[in-house]
């Protein structure tokens, strides 16, 4: 099973939207049983809450379902379980890495370098800014091409 943590800051808007699109594009891959998603944040302050309420908005407008999502932190397990952790900006990345107490078992990168045209962006943050369909886009895009390396890297047709 190969496993993916979509990683921001709090874990109730950038994060959980990443984990239900990408949740839905590996199910409609069929490969559902090859890959699991999850989604963590770097900061305390929303655990056991459910997304934002722009997130489910989104996710409800898009027909996804946020169904027993719940805010939780990163941890170091989460370095070691995880094959993949996907920060969504470069604050979240080094916070990613003060966690590792060694070289991680997972790769750690930023959405937004799976995104040829702006590798360098972040994706930002829409509890602040307030444009969760601008964070959907770039997410959007960005997990075409995260699923792509992923069957790549796993050998993995869809």
């Amino acid at each position: 099973m190969i496993k993916v943590l979509f990683v921001c800051l709090g874990n109730i808007c950038r994060s959980p939207m990443a984990e239900a699109v990408f949740r839905n594009k590996v199910e409609k891959a069929g490969l559902a049983n090859q890959i699991e998603v999850d989604s963590a944040g770097t900061g305390a302050w929303h655990i056991g809450e459910p997304p934002h309420e722009g997130t489910r908005n989104k996710l409800q407008e898009l027909g996804l379902s946020f169904q027993g999502m719940k805010g939780r932190q990163i941890t170091h397990e989460d370095l070691e379980q995880f094959d993949y952790i996907i920060g969504m900006d470069e604050s979240n990345i080094a916070n990613i890495n003060k966690l590792a107490k060694q070289a991680p078992k997972a790769k750690i990168r930023r959405l937004m370098s799976y995104i040829n045209d702006d590798p360098g962006k972040d994706v930002p943050d829409p509890y602040f800014t307030g444009n969760f369909d601008e964070v959907y886009e770039m997410i959007d895009k960005g997990t075409d091409q995260l699923l792509e390396e992923i069957c790549k890297d796993n050998h993995i047709e869809f």
